[in-house]
């Protein structure tokens, strides 16, 4: 048997020209018998209830990066931790500085600070080397050790060597030049009397011990035929 034929859909309202029907609406409006509907429900046409919504589904994550960097703060884990002082290395240890400003420079290390430098002085009157921080990558550990037990070094840790701020404001030519020089030769008399009280019990230290004041004052260097990796500190 051949399937049957549908017949093609037709609008209850042809179109006499397009865009205009044949009938109007309140003509559809009996012809469908929507007025019907209406007076059995009381006047009303009849509606459902709508669905009870669903729980807010969780948001997804954007689909496209915004076109701008967003900088988001690192968590920092790291735990800090103090470095590890070398066996080579103890309070009284004559150290000779590698590099810098003092290099070659004999000092006695006094204590390590939190922040893992160490704190040496020369001291001051005998090699003109100050109170000062410094990393032990930069010193060699000698085998000489001076007896530090009379010096006071509680006053002492990194925030004493800190830079304390200073207002900028506008000077002339000459009031800058000026001031650049106080800036370089002015030193706090705290800090003098501060380099004094461990220089005095250190020296009489030095001093007991024999040639100890001539070898700090003499400046380390190597000459022709000398290998650091033979020498003994």
């Amino acid at each position: 048997m051949a399937p049957k034929q549908r017949k093609p859909h037709t609008s209850r309202n042809p179109d006499l020209i397009r865009g205009i029907g044949k009938y109007s609406r309140s003509q559809m409006y009996h012809k469908r018998g929507l007025w019907a509907i209406k007076a059995k429900n009381g006047g009303k046409f009849p509606h459902h209830d709508p669905k009870p919504k669903a729980a807010a589904a969780p948001e997804k994550a954007p689909k496209f990066y915004p076109a701008d960097d967003v900088k988001k703060p690192l968590v920092n884990k790291h735990k800090p931790r103090i470095t590890k002082l070398r066996s080579s290395i103890t309070p009284g240890t004559v150290l000779v500085i590698l590099a810098g400003r003092f290099k070659g420079k004999r000092v006695v290390f006094l204590k390590q600070l939190p922040s893992g430098l160490l704190l040496i002085s020369g001291p001051f009157k005998v090699n003109g080397v100050p109170l000062r921080r410094v990393n032990q990558a930069y010193v060699i550990g000698t085998s000489t050790k001076v007896d530090i037990s009379g010096v006071n070094l509680d006053k002492f840790d990194d925030k004493y060597f800190a830079k304390k701020a200073t207002e900028k404001k506008k000077k002339g030519e000459g009031e800058f030049f000026e001031a650049e020089k106080e800036d370089k030769n002015e030193l706090p008399q705290e800090k003098k009397d501060d380099q004094k009280a461990v220089d005095t019990p250190l020296i009489k230290a030095v001093e007991g011990v024999p040639d100890l004041k001539t070898y700090l004052a003499a400046r380390f260097s190597l000459k022709a035929g000398m290998k650091p990796h033979e020498l003994v500190f």
